[in-house]
């Protein structure tokens, strides 16, 4: 299937590379016209704050549940300044009375009973307030990202911050800025040397990013396109970028590198396509799918938010890996054999393309010139006299036996002392693991935005004139059972007031003064959103001061908000994280022992990729949590997104797979071929260790450089996913797999007969490619 496969998209390139073109195309055309609709929001089954919620909607119409932001403002002369009065009324009447910005509610600092609005201690009493605003559940979050773009343009048009001593701010991620990525311009750039170093050729490494960006950008196309279905989270396009062009680039490198040895063998460019992809191919298929089955394996979860996710990422991968297996094919049917050919032209031109790219990703606009003088040199190299120096071609590379290769020798050595390398690079894995011990799992707040972007202004405002817990308040939701019982809601209120940890908690306000059946408490916290201490308190008011404030009555109260929310989010995901951590491993486990038909290798990798992913992870809680080199990555420590340990370990999981098939699937080619276990792992690390380590560190680069974006999330991934194949590619396939190996010996392959018999046969390494074996050579 894979040879008939790659000879019929090799004789029709032109058909192949056009129907990817046209889906491209027509998916940009729809979703231009669609339009994305992410949506952060997330829900909570059986917890406390989604029973609060359910009171909020049944007796307040929702007030309170919804998504949240606020127009922070601060005066020099003070917020009850006539003229800052006039202005900031008008604008929030304006606001109310605008249709676009239907499904909002304001509340004004300036209307009576809304005087907590206005700061009134502190060294900023008088001189900060905020209007708080609430949204519908039916705008998601692009709409309320351009409802904050609105309202940017109604302060400017109305001149409010032109008045003296005057500063508004936006406050809240949901009427926050979102920035779409850049950092992926730098891993391409990077992507430019590290293919020309690796493979010696301009048309190669261009046939291998040309397939690789086709097919990531029809995944984010389908990204945006399936946040118009489900619940999918605004970065996570920037994720799927990062996943996409990571494994789109490895792919495509592992297939075109196995194409050029088979020309070098002798076979015919039509057959080395066959080979290519009945071999390589065979591996990216299988990679690929145990990449998308760890990321579709977060449907299980059964949230929403984190199913957007991961189907998105699904998407993506599965896309590029559909692309590799036919439009790759069908560019190398273009090239050839011509992709053995290099011109100084090609060279030049590349170098220029990779220095405008890294201009693009940087923001340094000078270095842009580098796109126009690629096409000057492309156009210079077409000039056909006898000493143009651009068409000259540069000599083909010299091929170097295996075992005479540096790669080979890295083997031997390691293999010579097993058990001390076998233990060493195991003994430093756990090291860099340690501070997974120390994990908090945890939502991040405002606080850990870019301090020039208004979202984090306005919190730090608010913070200044109300206190750290002003950006988190907590909701007391609370059903009275009976009408004579309204009276305790005072003692309620008194009760959070005075807990632990508490700023102030208002008056309880009914739902009706007349025949109240439910009523609203808010309590501010002393603490900040993201504080372990904030965590407690919610604990403590629902565990203690709650229950002990309403005994001996029929109320019925819940602690809720967006803070609660994300603690009972935070508390669900954490009870099923090793459920998740189990289901994966298991059927790779399975699937693993089905391909190379052994029970050792499948547990050895299962435990190495096992020390990898903790190694990363426990580099990223040092760094986000504990803030090591904070300054460096420009964050602040704070803990750990409870849905990001879930996606790395699906994605690092699955990209550590890719390493394991290609490495061992040539390791168990060569020990069938020989029956030698101890060169056969050399011989296999050899043959592989160039391509693996060329896509190693490409992915590093590609995953490294979204550090450098302002996301937090966005950041933490990028680290996460860098550090895990910097330390899978290095300590692991190149010193953990040869020493294990070696200690293991011909068991390396064994199984039972009993399981040999009942185990379906997943071949990975193809038939017979010797060039006599194949017709018409």
């Amino acid at each position: 299937m894979y040879a008939s496969l790659a000879r019929w998209s090799f004789r029709h390139p032109w058909r192949v590379i056009g129907g990817w073109v046209a889906i491209l195309v027509a998916l940009g055309l729809v979703t231009s016209s669609l339009g994305p609709a992410y949506d952060s929001s997330f829900e909570i089954p059986d917890s406390e704050s989604s029973d609060g919620f359910d009171i909020l909607d049944a007796h307040f119409g929702g007030v309170g549940s919804g998504t949240t932001g606020s127009i922070v403002f601060s005066a020099e002369q003070g917020v009850d300044d006539p003229e800052v009065e006039a202005a900031l009324t008008s604008l929030f009447d304006v606001i109310r009375a605008d249709e676009n910005f239907e499904g909002l509610s304001l509340q004004s600092p300036y209307e009576p009973g809304n005087e907590r609005l206005i700061a009134r201690q502190g060294e900023q009493a008088g001189q900060i307030a905020y209007a708080d605003i609430t949204m519908s559940f039916d705008i998601d979050e692009t709409e309320a990202s351009e409802l904050g773009r609105d309202i940017e343009a109604l302060i400017e048009d109305q001149g409010i911050d032109e008045i003296e001593g005057l500063r508004v701010e936006l406050g809240g991620a949901a009427l926050g800025v979102f920035e779409p990525p850049e950092s992926e311009l730098l891993g391409l750039a990077f992507a430019v040397f590290v293919l020309i170093l690796a493979m010696g050729s301009v048309v190669a490494m261009g046939t291998t990013i040309g397939v690789a960006v086709v097919g990531v950008g029809i995944g984010a196309i389908l990204i945006t396109l399936l946040s118009n279905v489900f619940t999918v989270p605004d970065f996570a396009t920037t994720i799927g970028l990062m996943i996409g062009l990571g494994v789109g680039i490895d792919y495509a490198l592992f297939i075109v590198t196995r194409y050029r040895e088979a020309l070098h063998q002798g076979f015919t460019p039509e057959n080395g396509v066959a080979v290519a992809l009945d071999t390589a191919g065979r591996a990216v298929i299988f990679a690929g799918l145990t990449v998308v089955v760890s990321l579709l394996g977060m449907l299980l979860i059964g949230l929403s938010f984190i199913s957007g996710l991961g189907i998105g990422a699904a998407v993506t991968v599965s896309v590029v890996m559909a692309a590799s297996v036919t439009a790759l094919p069908a560019a190398l049917g273009i090239v050839a054999d011509q992709i053995e050919t290099t011109t100084w032209r090609g060279i030049a031109a590349s170098s220029l393309i990779a220095l405008g790219l890294l201009g693009a990703g940087i923001g340094v606009q000078f270095l842009l010139v580098g796109f126009p003088l690629a096409v000057v040199t492309l156009l210079a190299g077409l000039a056909a006299f006898e000493s143009n120096p651009l068409r000259r071609r540069l000599p083909p590379r010299q091929l170097v036996p295996i075992r005479e290769t540096v790669w080979y020798r890295w083997s031997r050595s390691i293999q010579a002392r097993p058990w001390v390398f076998a233990i060493g690079g195991t003994a430093l894995l756990l090291v860099l693991a340690s501070p997974l011990l120390d994990l908090r799992l945890g939502f991040s707040d405002e606080g850990n935005y870019s301090e020039e972007t208004t979202t984090r202004q306005a919190y730090d405002m608010l913070a200044d004139g109300f206190g750290p817990g002003s950006n988190g308040p907590l909701l007391v939701a609370v059903e009275i059972g009976a009408p004579g019982e309204v009276a305790a809601l005072d003692g309620l209120s008194q009760a959070l007031g005075a807990a632990d940890g508490v700023a102030f908690a208002s008056p309880a306000q009914p739902n009706d003064p007349d025949a109240p059946t439910a009523a609203i408490i808010q309590v501010q916290p002393t603490t900040s959103p993201q504080d372990e201490a904030t965590e407690q308190l919610v604990h403590n008011l629902r565990d203690d001061v709650i229950p002990r404030a309403v005994e001996g009555t029929s109320l019925d109260a819940k602690v809720t908000g967006l803070v609660a929310a994300n603690i009972d989010f935070t508390s669900y995901l954490g009870a099923r994280i090793l459920l998740f951590f189990g289901a994966v491993l298991t059927l790779s486990f399975l699937l693993l022992m089905a391909v190379f038909r052994s029970l050792l290798v499948p547990l050895k990798a299962v435990v190495m990729n096992m020390l990898s992913i903790g190694a990363a992870y426990g580099i990223v809680v040092a760094v986000f949590q504990w803030g090591w080199g904070g300054a460096v990555f420009g964050i602040e420590g704070a803990p750990i997104e409870p849905f990001i340990p879930m996606m790395l370990f699906a994605i690092v999981f699955g990209l550590s797979m890719d390493y394991e098939v290609f490495l061992l699937s040539r390791v168990k080619e060569e020990y069938e071929r020989t029956g030698d276990p101890v060169n056969s792992v050399a011989d296999g690390l050899a043959s592989t260790a160039q391509v693996i380590t060329a896509a190693a560190a490409i992915m590093i680069v590609v995953f490294g450089s979204f550090v450098f974006e302002d996301n937090r999330i966005v950041k933490l991934f990028g680290l996460g996913l860098s550090t895990a194949v910097f330390i899978d590619a290095s300590l692991v396939r190149m010193l953990l797999v040869p020493s294990t190996m070696q200690l293991l010996g011909a068991r390396n392959w064994w199984l039972p007969g009993w399981l040999d018999r009942i185990l379906p046969n997943l071949n990975v390494e193809g038939g017979d490619h010797e060039p006599s074996a194949i017709p018409g050579q």
